[in-house]
């Protein structure tokens, strides 16, 4: 099976090849012969009922300072092409959610990874509180007696904003911290949206979990540490990845949330786990697979690919352009 393959992603000259995860989905796409595209999110346009992309043919390779070649732009009817690997970076602002919207109009017939609709419906943050039995205690508000009411309650919080990403704008407050209002009049300043208010675990200082699920099932994992002195496990941040396995609680979470996945068209994601809670589930731009093909000597790019092709594997309804 050869593909035509659209990745809309952030600039590729930036990236570090060693750690982006849209750099090793390229790569095995590569290696199975499958035809690469690259464009910007703001490079779609929609125009007399059909999307197009201003893109350009992609060749990647593992050589740092010359990891990608362009060919010559061209335009690019969506429809025509088998997948489109939506992988921009957050923030999840407007533009993020106009570009769930346009990719509709190709999807499914189109392969979009992950499907645009539920990519719009599953912000990282929000997503979890479908699963309320399995995270840490949590509130999302805008209400300034409602968050003291839980600081009174649980006295050591983490304080973030709810469309946040990589561990920005995340602070821990601990009980005798005077800073908590002026924090929450300085995100009032920044955002309109609640914030999201939850429980402080202490087991994070154990790690802050990954876990790859692929097509809902649990395929690797990997643990991010704080650096001394930080509450935040991000590697954006100095986290230090190390190598972990799935324990018993670890699959018991996976297992309640893999039939959503599946049943939403959420291919390729990432859940965060600290202890005994689920924190996130990201499913905008995950990452994390190079660093356990490191540690496991795996290919968890090879499994993405093996779920995307199978979805398409004898399928009849091909949309092809008028």
């Amino acid at each position: 099976m050869s593909l035509a393959v659209a990745i809309q992603m952030d600039p590729i000259e930036a990236i570090d090849i060693d750690a982006d995860s849209t750099f090793a989905l390229a790569l095995e796409a590569t290696r199975r012969g499958h035809g690469l595209y690259h464009y910007l999110p703001r490079e779609l346009a929609f125009r007399d009922g059909r999307l197009y992309a201003h893109a350009r043919p992609l060749e990647v390779r593992r050589v740092k300072g010359d990891h990608y070649s362009f060919g010559t732009p061209e335009v690019l009817d969506l429809a025509t092409v088998d997948v489109v690997l939506m992988r921009q970076d957050p923030p999840f602002d407007m533009a993020y959610i106009t570009a769930t919207h346009l990719l509709e109009h190709v999807h499914p017939a189109t392969l979009v990874v992950n499907d645009p609709a539920n990519v719009r419906n599953a912000p990282e943050k929000l997503f979890v509180t479908h699963f309320p039995d399995l995270m840490p205690p949590t509130l999302i508000t805008s209400h300034r007696e409602e968050i003291r009411e839980f600081r009174r309650k649980h006295g050591d919080l983490i304080v973030k904003p709810l469309y946040g990403n990589g561990g920005a704008g995340v602070f821990r407050i601990k009980p005798d911290d005077e800073n908590l209002n002026a924090l929450l009049e300085l995100f009032s300043q920044m955002f309109r949206e609640p914030v999201i208010v939850q429980k402080y675990l202490p087991a994070v200082r154990q790690g802050d979990k990954r876990i790859i699920l692929v097509d809902g099932e649990a395929v690797g994992a990997i643990n991010r540490i704080p650096a001394e002195g930080e509450a935040r496990s991000n590697m954006h941040v100095g986290g230090k990845a190390v190598r972990d396995v799935l324990t018993a609680r670890d699959r018991e979470i996976c297992a309640a949330i893999g039939p959503a996945l599946r049943q939403r068209g959420l291919i390729f994601v990432g859940i965060d786990v600290i202890g005994d809670y689920l924190t996130e589930i990201n499913v905008t731009s995950p990452t994390g697979i190079q660093e356990i093909d490191r540690f496991d000597a795996a290919n968890l790019s090879g499994l993405i690919w093996d779920a995307i092709e199978g979805r398409l594997a004898g399928r009849t309804d091909r949309r092809l352009p008028e």
